[in-house]
């Protein structure tokens, strides 16, 4: 069993701190993007403060436990190693040092209605290509073509359009970019369904090409296929786990934070964002007792939810975008979640288990179209994590995360425990957990439940003042990427800027953690469209970038 993290030394290497007073910085939130903005803030020389209104860490990726049983409550894909690793290598360490990482191999399972048998996908591009030409004769030298483009779109999107401020968009006017304005061209105005059908035939390859866009928060059918460059995260690239969960990655960012000296106080309810002649200055918030208080700030960021800072946290006169805004822009999907503590194995499951219903034109205009609703049946997406990490199941049980895709919509309900969720949430909940207990050939599954959990559109509201209930953040459709996401800095205010899956570069966890550099750039006037240097603070011209 892995040592619990907090015995390990951490390898931050130590800050100089300034001899001036450091200019104070208010970070509100506790999620990744929160940490990650406090961790990097703290190591430029600033005096950081991070509010969080719940008492634990970790925004969307959270965890709850009963039993014996340890769910992370969000996020459990770990992609694009590489940013993690770059985050942690800014403040003197790495992901290695920081996390206990291993292969999944294969990486994922693929269930497809109207199929018995699964697609595991493994590890490594060859293998993946050679699986493709199984299924579909053909197919394997048209999947070489597909993953070397989706390679070289995604070396180029962490080249020059990630990590940038897009405050000056001539610096997208470089070399390999322009040499590239025919492709990008096709790759924004064609639809993710649309490449991948130029790719493979079979419905089931098409669908695992497809998929992708969920990550997304958005429908293949609406996600530009600028984002097949996800095909190189999993199929190429491989997908990672950092043993004992996602909790633990949380928990590395959260120790490099308070390393670089940032003080960090949960059950801090934040009311207001204080702006003083256009100027930000504190942020009004309450503790745990109710008693208000207010911390001064020379610099505010938010990483909460941007609709929320907007509408809530800030006065009318103060806000970039007002009500006619949001009602114009895609909050993205939001979900049931079901956390099972299972007695008994699931054999029919792999720690990441994808189950593809036969019409994506209905599930998806269901969550996605014009006349929304829950799809029924839905596709689902089951994580398995005991199958890979005994830590988080007691013996001979198994720990499940089930996953629905659903719109956005409020009145579907809250979740509870043991059944005790509103009654839409509860009946989701149970089709999904029919279907699971039919693919994982348990089918006295309900009679195995020892631990039921239920999350609804309501939760993500309430609990993490999501936008509508959104699951993820804003959908990554063409008008919400890039240079036309929402901002990261205020157009109203001085002083107060925003890091999360709102905002550039958009959701994930990968995305979180970019933003907070991002971020840094911003308040540093820094237009350049690499990432930073290694460690904080290295010259640019005597360290390379990842």
């Amino acid at each position: 069993m892995t040592p619990p993290r907090a015995s390990r030394p951490t390898a931050v290497a130590t800050t100089t701190r300034r001899k001036v007073p450091a200019r104070r910085a208010v970070v509100i939130g506790g999620g990744i993007s929160g940490l990650a903005s406090a961790a990097l803030l703290a190591r430029d020389g600033f005096a950081v403060t991070v509010l969080e209104q719940r008492s634990q860490l970790g925004g969307r990726a959270g965890s709850w436990e009963r039993d014996g049983f340890r769910f992370d409550t969000g996020p459990s894909w770990y992609l694009m190693p590489e940013v993690f690793d770059h985050f942690f290598q800014l403040l003197g360490t790495s992901a290695d040092a920081e996390l206990d990482l291993v292969k999944l191999d294969p990486g994922y399972r693929v269930y497809s209605e109207g199929n018995d048998e699964p697609i595991d996908l493994r590890a490594d591009a060859e293998a993946n290509i050679a699986l493709f030409e199984s299924v579909e004769p053909g197919a394997g030298k048209r999947i070489r073509k597909y993953l070397a483009s989706a390679e070289d779109t995604y070396a180029m999107a962490i080249r020059r359009f990630l990590y940038t401020t897009f405050q000056d968009l001539t610096k997208l006017a470089a070399p390999d970019v322009l040499r590239r304005l025919p492709k990008l061209a096709r790759l924004l105005l064609q639809p993710l369904s649309s490449r991948a059908a130029s790719a493979v035939k079979d419905r089931r390859l098409w669908q695992i090409l497809g998929y992708p866009a969920v990550f997304l928060g958005t429908s293949p059918y609406a996600a530009p296929s600028m984002y097949h460059l996800m095909s190189h995260l999993d199929l190429a690239d491989g997908v990672l786990y950092p043993k004992g969960g996602i909790t633990e990655v949380i928990a590395a960012v959260e120790r490099v934070a308070r390393a670089e000296g940032a003080k960090i106080i949960a059950g801090a309810k934040v009311e207001r964002i204080v702006v003083e002649d256009g100027v930000a200055t504190g942020v009004v918030h309450r503790d745990r007792d109710g008693v208000q208080h207010t911390a001064p700030a020379d610099l505010v960021v938010s990483a909460a939810d941007l609709q929320h800072t907007e509408m809530q946290l800030l006065d009318r006169e103060h806000r970039t975008h007002g009500a006619e805004h949001w009602k114009t822009r895609d909050p993205g999907p939001s979900a049931v979640l079901v956390y099972l503590g299972i007695d008994g194995p699931t054999p029919g499951l792999l720690h990441h288990t994808l189950v593809f219903t036969e019409d994506w034109k209905a599930n998806f205009g269901a969550i996605f179209g014009k006349d929304r609703h829950v799809p029924d049946p839905a596709s689902i997406y089951v994580c398995a994590p005991s199958e890979t990490d005994p830590s988080v199941a007691p013996r001979g049980s198994s720990n499940l995360f089930i996953l629905v895709p659903l719109p956005a919509d409020l009145s579907i309900g809250k979740g509870g425990i043991d059944g005790a969720g509103d009654y839409e949430v509860e009946q989701i909940a149970d089709r999904a957990i029919d279907v699971v207990a039919e693919r994982s050939g348990v089918p006295d599954l309900r009679d195995r439940i020892r631990v039921r959990r239920t999350i609804g559109p309501r939760d993500f509201a309430d609990d993490l003042n999501a936008w509508n209930g959104s699951m993820l953040g804003p959908a990554h459709t063409l008008k919400q990427s890039a240079f036309f996401r929402e901002k990261n800095a205020s157009a109203k205010v001085e002083g107060l800027y925003y890091a999360g899956a709102s905002t550039i570069p958009g959701i994930g966890l990968p995305m979180c953690l970019i933003s907070a550099e991002v971020l840094l750039k911003r308040i540093h006037g820094d237009t350049s469209t690499e990432p930073l240097p290694t460690p904080l603070g290295t010259p640019r011209n005597q360290a390379g970038t990842v």
